[in-house]
């Protein structure tokens, strides 16, 4: 009389080895002869060709030079180190936007460059200290020249 073992009773690296043998041969038909062949010409996109990509992904190049020096160029240092979330399309001026017409502030408002009542001062301590979703920015993400030289750009209301 033949005697045969249980399911349970084989070792579960065999029955492992035995389900990836199993599954492979079950997938082999798939990718086997015409599938490999290379497919005919891929259908046109539809719809418009994409533009350009949003401000926010757009920003200015890092000036260049010591970071610790001062005298940068605030417009290019905002655009590089604040822009992915402040410019138009970023998370920040979403927030911001809908924020200041809750407000009943013009939508236009949610964009900081367009702010006319941040101080340099506030825009420093938001900078460091954070607010809301906005993370706190270390020294070593905005070196203090840097921030100094957005504060400026940014705080028309004065110091």
């Amino acid at each position: 009389m033949k005697r045969t073992l249980p399911l349970f009773a084989i070792p579960s690296c065999t029955m492992a080895l035995l389900t990836m043998a199993l599954f492979a041969m079950a997938l082999f038909p798939m990718v086997g002869g015409s599938a490999l062949a290379e497919s005919p010409e891929s259908p046109a996109p539809r719809g418009p060709p994409p533009g350009p990509p949003p401000p926010y992904q757009m920003r200015a190049p890092l000036p260049a030079g010591d970071r610790l020096a001062g005298g940068k160029d605030g417009a290019a240092l905002f655009s590089n180190r604040c822009g992915a979330c402040h410019l138009a399309g970023g998370m920040g001026t979403n927030l911001l936007t809908k924020q200041r017409v809750i407000l009943r502030e013009p939508p236009q408002s949610g964009l900081l460059e367009n702010r006319q009542d941040l101080t340099q001062n506030y825009v420093k301590i938001i900078v460091r200290r954070g607010r809301m979703a906005m993370p706190s920015l270390t020294r070593v993400e905005v070196t203090d020249a840097e921030l100094d030289a957005i504060a400026v750009y940014l705080g028309k209301a004065g110091p």
